[in-house]
């Protein structure tokens, strides 16, 4: 793990905040709670934005502070401030005191340490200059003119983020990361005639800019998104009514992100308000699915070395051949239940307490080739890309927007469809797979997950996968 010394420097060192005062003050504040723990975070964030062939926007921006948190019971406080000073953490001390006051508690064994590092320390900002990076977008802009005069306007993104975090516990113990974040997207608008479509695409993970700096790594992006906004630009009206639908691999899974994976996530399920509560060990899906979370992906967007509460990440079997085998738990939701915590307390920042969030949500591969999938299908659809969904845990029903979709007509992709999109439940949904592909995918490295006004990074994974009817609305008269 991250040696603790390289974020000493950044929270004590350079503050002048004394770290024996602050592990004493962590202690008396915690005295009586069930849990809790001051978390110490410093973050560099850039952005670059490149838009009709000029740079629109470059911006940097340094954040650090603390959050304190007691748990007593079901009850939590938490306390947070941007100023790393022992004034600021005595006043979060007596606020969040208060909520363990009388209470008694006995403080839980702090979690096991590990000697995994799932990426680069190195800090991606300070490694490649910034004329590098603002030459990259020109280049990206200069490509992606030259391959097609239906381009009408380019779009390149490139943005950066270097995070460290401690965590002190009021047993003095601490656990300490340092994690790395870069992404690049790109979008294309073409035209013909009167008609407009875009294509998008994006890539990124826990490393530093140099993959993203090859030909091979933006040339691809670029064809990618062109790829899209040419397919847009030929699409028909989309089939409406209930039929087969082939989900395609990788970036589809954010729809088993959505629709499964909230639902199995600690703190719904204690509370009883998920589709999937009071079904441990019971068949959720077709035999065949089998869904596992693991933050232990090397490099991954959603990986972590250590979760935001100092509990190192696991891989997590969700559902193992159709039944339901475990939850994704932070800490106090995990004590509640009686179950270890498996990893998954994330927060967006310091100004954020911790609750069960996904790492990297993922459907292990089945057998089947995806061409027999697609032979399979008399008439139905088959969706590529998703844009935006809506889901409600506590029914599991969804909407998802298809941004890349195809008819499937006698067993072969056929046209292009636009305004494509699938309606159902998820719980029912996983009953109805019928064929699982052996293709799985990661997808490109893109998601931000938002949950109670939090966004964080994760990463979704899946082989083609039939579902024998979803309703898919559609404009097709």
């Amino acid at each position: 793990m991250t040696d603790i010394a390289a974020t000493d420097d950044l929270f004590f060192t350079r503050t002048g905040l004394d770290r024996g005062r602050a592990e004493r003050l962590v202690e008396d504040a915690l005295h009586g709670a069930d849990d809790g723990e001051l978390f110490l975070e410093y973050a560099q964030s850039e952005s670059f934005v490149f838009d009709d062939g000029q740079l629109k926007n470059a911006s940097f921006d340094t954040a650090q502070g603390f959050g304190l948190r007691s748990v007593a019971g079901e009850t939590a406080g938490y306390s947070h401030s941007n100023e790393l000073s022992e004034a600021a953490l005595k006043r979060a001390a007596d606020t969040v005191k208060a909520v363990h006051a009388g209470h008694g508690g006995t403080m839980a064994d702090g979690p096991g340490r590990t000697n995994q590092s799932l990426y680069a320390e190195d800090n991606p900002l300070n490694l490649t200059p910034f004329e590098t990076k603002v030459k990259l977008l020109a280049d990206i802009d200069a490509y992606a003119r030259a391959q097609d005069d239906r381009i009408k306007q380019v779009s390149a993104s490139l943005s950066g983020e270097w995070q460290a975090v401690q965590i002190i516990r009021a047993d003095g113990s601490r656990a300490a990361d340092i994690r790395p974040l870069v992404r690049l997207s790109v979008s294309c608008v073409v035209g013909d005639g009167d008609r407009m479509e875009s294509g998008n695409y994006g890539t990124g993970g826990r490393t530093t800019y140099d993959q993203y700096l090859t030909e091979e790594t933006w040339q691809g992006a670029v064809d990618e998104a062109l790829r899209q906004a040419l397919v847009n630009l030929t699409s028909v009206s989309a089939p409406a009514g209930e039929m087969p639908v082939v989900l395609g691999p990788g970036w589809p899974a954010i729809l088993l992100h959505e629709a499964i994976g909230h639902g199995l996530e600690g703190d719904f399920n204690r509370k009883k308000t998920s589709a999937f509560s009071g079904l441990m060990g019971e068949r959720v899906a077709a035999p065949g699915v089998t869904v596992v979370d693991d933050g232990t992906i090397t490099d991954r967007r959603g990986s972590l070395t250590i979760d935001d509460e100092g509990t190192p990440t696991q891989r997590t079997v969700l559902i193992e051949d159709g039944i339901l085998t475990g939850y994704m738990q932070d800490r106090m939701n995990a004590r509640l239940m009686g179950q270890p915590p498996t990893g998954n307390g994330r927060r967006e920042s310091y100004a954020h307490a911790p609750m069960p969030r996904m790492t990297n949500t993922i459907m292990l591969n089945g057998d089947k080739d995806p061409e027999e999938i697609l032979r399979s299908v008399d008439k139905g659809l088959f969706a590529v890309n998703f844009g935006g969904g809506q889901v409600d845990i506590t029914s599991g029903k969804f909407v998802f927007t298809c941004t890349e979709a195809y008819k499937i007509e006698n067993g072969k992709i056929g046209p292009a469809v636009k305004g494509a999109t699938l309606i159902g439940n998820g719980p029912d949904a996983l009953t109805r797979v019928s064929m699982i592909g052996n293709d799985m995918a990661l997808d490109p490295g893109v998601g931000t997950c938002g949950k109670d006004g939090q966004g964080v990074p994760v990463g979704v994974g899946q082989p083609t996968t039939k579902l024998d009817w979803l309703t898919v609305g559609g404009t097709e008269i």
